[in-house]
């Protein structure tokens, strides 16, 4: 069985490292734009199979690039499957729905890795708050706080990430391939997974049946 793997540092556009592992400070976004803590919402005239009807979080925007993760494309693996692939062992009682939360795909970048969105709390080795209420973790620790029983109250597990070089997001951006919004933890960890299309639509205050493909981008 292929092994899904966490790692202490990860390299990768939007998180920089020290020899540590820590995250470094990175200069903003050549176009002055961040769409961290953004949705962007992939418009209907994108029939690409990775990006197509997908929504993508924003973790970080900077002059390295861009890392998000899909929320909403998930894979066939459990929860369940990944413990066992990182070799986890699950505590006893483990809530079944926990266990059998799908893992997303997160993009096509790393795809044998795996990403976590959840709620701030608890200290983890490698981890960055994007928000008072996201934050993103590469290690294994905090697979091993939930698996006992712990961890994050909120959380979205993905394989993968999706990242774009500097100025390549921007440029998809102004061909009106995606839309942006601000983003809404509640659309990310809350609603069910086939409703989080529409939803992050909604939050620009269109109705998701009214999108046509030629539309213009927010």
């Amino acid at each position: 069985m292929k092994k899904t793997k966490f790692g202490q540092t990860l390299p990768m556009p939007g998180m920089p490292r020290e020899q540590d592992g820590s995250p470094t400070m990175a200069g903003p976004a050549a176009s002055g734009l961040n769409l961290a803590n953004h949705f962007l919402i992939a418009m209907p005239s994108i029939q690409d199979p990775v990006f197509g009807g997908t929504v993508v979080y924003v973790c970080e925007h900077n002059d390295k690039g861009v890392l998000g993760v899909v929320i909403n494309k998930p894979t066939d693996m459990t929860m369940e499957t990944l413990f066992d692939r990182v070799d986890l062992k699950l505590a006893e009682g483990l809530r079944a729905t926990v266990v059998d939360e799908p893992i997303m795909f997160g993009g096509p970048v790393q795809d044998d890795r795996g990403f976590v969105l959840h709620s701030p709390g608890g200290r983890y080795s490698s981890s960055l708050t994007v928000t008072d209420d996201v934050s993103f973790t590469t290690s294994i620790d905090v697979l091993e706080a939930v698996a006992n029983g712990g961890g994050p109250a909120r959380m979205l597990v993905s394989i993968g990430y999706a990242g774009w070089s500097p100025g390549q997001l921007e440029e998809e951006i102004s061909r009106n391939g995606w839309l942006t919004v601000g983003a809404d933890a509640r659309v990310l960890f809350d609603l069910p997974i086939e409703e989080r299309y529409h939803a992050a639509i909604k939050l620009l205050g269109i109705d998701p049946l009214m999108l046509a493909t030629e539309a213009g981008h927010a």
